[in-house]
């Protein structure tokens, strides 16, 4: 049987987002985001749930999300979930946490975070290479590499 590991999150980003690269130069970048979701409760009364998610942005997708998002924008993530595992050096005891590495993102609304989803709008979807999909980009510094051969970043097409 086949299994399937996909995640789509449409939220705004909780803190400013961290860039770092990697020892053979690729960008990684770390963002929080906050999803909501609005039910209604047994009364008939509006409920509204925040989930609090970490994801990860390899390559080009990680340097254009340094460079255009901050706290307060939408975002549309697309990616899987990663486990991560450690011993807590500390306490001695093993940990872990999910988190989604991201593998298509597009920006949603104008620069001013105002949660307007205007569609169409914000930078060019990016999309990770296609490529072995199931290695961790913690364990390869390719990530989104190739993608950022293919993308075509001319700002005069950039609404904001």
């Amino acid at each position: 049987m086949a299994n399937v590991n996909k995640v789509m999150l449409l939220g705004n980003i909780t803190r400013d987002l961290e860039v770092r690269y990697t020892p053979k130069g690729t960008a990684v970048c770390d963002l929080g985001m906050a999803v909501n979701r609005i039910r209604t409760g047994d009364n008939g009364e509006r409920i509204e749930e925040v989930t609090y998610v970490d994801v990860t942005l390899w390559g080009r997708q990680a340097e254009l999300a340094g460079q255009y998002l901050s706290k307060g924008r939408s975002v549309f993530i697309e990616g899987r979930l990663q486990l991560d595992q450690w011993d807590d050096k500390q306490t001695g005891q093993k940990r872990s946490r999910l988190r989604v590495v991201g593998e298509n993102m597009q920006f949603i609304g104008g620069q001013g975070g105002s949660g307007s989803n205007q569609s169409g709008s914000g930078a060019p979807r990016q999309q990770a290479a296609p490529s072995d999909q199931q290695q961790s980009p913690s364990q390869s510094d390719q990530g989104g590499a190739a993608a950022a051969e293919s993308f075509d970043n001319d700002e005069d097409d950039i609404p904001f």
